[in-house]
This record gives C-alpha cells, structure tokens and sequence, in this order.
C-alpha cells in the first residue's frame, strides 16, 4: 500500500477540528416545558323552574223559575262570563253572577241558555218551555177592515215612540230580584193571553191581566224601580199611563190611571202607592191594566205574583 502524504495545511485543519471536538460538550435537546394554562370554569346551567299546571276557575250555570209560556227564569253564572244568551237573546249579568229572563207568551217548546266565558269555555243548558192552554175564542165574525186611520195615527205614532223610549231605558233599578206582589187586590176580569180568532183570522192577544178594583183605588208598586214614563195627558188608548223599570230589561205598565201618584225619574220602593184606577183611554169601566215585559217578550204577571 502506498504511503499517504497529508500536506501541512490539511494535517493543521484536521487537528484543529479533533481539538474542538473534545473541548465542547454534547448539548442535548431539552424539550420545552409545556405553558400552564388555566381551563374555563363552566357553570352548571339553571334548572328551568317547572311552569305550575294551569288551575281553571270553576264554571257552572243554574236556573230555576217558570218554564212556561209567559213565564221567566233566574239563575247564576259561576265563573268570568264573557256573554249569556238565552236563544237569539242577550242577557245581562249582574256582577254577583245573576240573573233574569223572559219567555214570551208565544214561546216556543225549548230554547238554548249559552254561557260563553272569558277563557274560551261554554256551557249549554236546553230550558224546556211548556206549552199553555190560552182562552181562545173562535167568532164567526169578520175582523173590523181597514185597521186604524191616517188620522188616528198622526195621534198615535208620538205615543208610541214615548213607549218605545221608555223601555229602552236603563236605569240600574234591581226590583228584577224580588218575588213581586200584587198592586191591588180585587177580582181579576181579564186574564193574560186571551185572544180572539175572527173567522179563522187571529186578533191581538190581551198583553196583561185586569183587576177590577173600583175607580180611585190605590195601587202599589209590584217590586221595586224607577218610573220612566208617567203622562200628563192620557194616551188615545192607555189613558193615564205609568211605567216602570225594574232593571235587566224587565218593566212594568200600569194603564187606564185615574191619577198618577209619581213622577218620572223617581225611584219606588215595592209597596208604595203609585197610582189610582180609573177607566181613562179605551177602557170600558174602571179596573186597572197591568202588563209585564221582558225585553220583547210579553210576560204573564201572575207567574210573577203568584195566585192572588
């Protein structure tokens, strides 16, 4: 083998490199320490509070009174009643839940009493009405022609628009409430509903019931109210006529006055004297009139009363 022959510069730079070689430690690498970091501390969320279960308010309604032709009823509503009606008919509701209808003297077999409330429920009640045995005369007579004249109209009309204007009244009266009494005790001589049918064609039925007290007797008010009509000059037909409102739509007229005892706008207690009979208007003797409306139903007022 051949000798190898270093040149001094080459010798000199490998000498120097085994020098530093050496000398200088090994360096390891020392991986970085990892950098503490502080995790979020995360709240548990609320419970939601449970939604309590709805407590509805009880609802009921009740009725009792007479279920007849020309009778009435009155009742309670238990719960917030948006609106009541009794058929076609709405019904005022007092604030402590009560309250009053009429059935008309042509009513018919059954009608639905509806209580609708304020959250959306109803409740149906069927009030059966029966039917009544009227005092029907059949006459073999042909009705008067022609009916009322020109006129006598031109008299009428003023009156019937006093009459018209004083049912429509409201007055907050609550004689509505009470069992009424009778205003003047003596025989009946015309009973409510009578009607005459001439020669198949019907008449006008008698609106209230008569009692034949003698001219001048006094008579009371029947419950409670406020007068609102009460004529200085008779009517062509009424006569002296007074009325009076017994709230929730329910009235009283009192025809053919001798005198009227009050004045319009006066409240009247049930018992005290309100007028006097007499024959005045279309009347063929002494004897006092007295009919009972609710709303537009015609009402019999011995229902009301009671027998006598």
């Amino acid at each position: 083998m051949r000798p190898v022959k270093w040149s001094a510069p080459l010798l000199a730079g490998l000498l120097m490199a085994c020098a530093n070689s050496s000398a200088a430690p090994s360096q390891e690498v020392v991986p970085a320490a990892p950098v503490a970091t502080s995790s979020p501390v995360v709240q548990p969320l609320p419970k939601p509070t449970p939604t309590p279960a709805r407590t509805l308010e009880p609802i009921d309604v009740r009725v009792a009174g007479q279920f007849t032709q020309g009778g009435w009823i009155r009742g309670t509503v238990t719960g917030d009643v948006a609106r009541l009606t009794l058929g076609d008919s709405a019904i005022a509701v007092a604030p402590d839940g009560t309250f009053f209808a009429g059935l008309d003297r042509d009513a018919a077999e059954q009608y639905a009493l509806v209580a609708k409330f304020s959250d959306g429920r109803k409740i149906a009640r069927t009030v059966p009405v029966r039917a009544r045995d009227w005092n029907i005369q059949h006459v073999d007579i042909a009705r008067r022609p022609g009916g009322a004249t020109e006129a006598f109209m031109r008299i009428r009309r003023p009156e019937l628009a006093q009459i018209v204007a004083a049912r429509a009244e409201t007055t907050g009266a609550e004689g509505w409430r009470q069992d009424f009494i009778w205003p003047v005790k003596a025989r009946i001589s015309g009973m409510f509903g009578r009607q005459r049918i001439y020669r198949g064609e019907p008449g006008g039925y008698h609106s209230g019931i008569d009692i034949a007290g003698g001219a001048g007797t006094t008579y009371v008010a029947p419950a409670d109210g406020v007068v609102v009509l009460a004529t200085r000059e008779p009517f062509s037909l009424e006569g002296y006529l007074l009325m009076i409102d017994h709230g929730n739509g329910l009235n009283s007229a009192f025809l053919h006055n001798s005198e009227i005892l009050v004045s319009e706008g006066e409240k009247v207690a049930q018992g005290q004297p309100i007028g006097r009979i007499g024959a005045t208007g279309r009347a063929t003797g002494p004897h006092l009139h007295w009919s009972v409306k609710w709303n537009d139903a015609r009402l019999d007022p011995i229902l009301l009363t009671g027998p006598m």
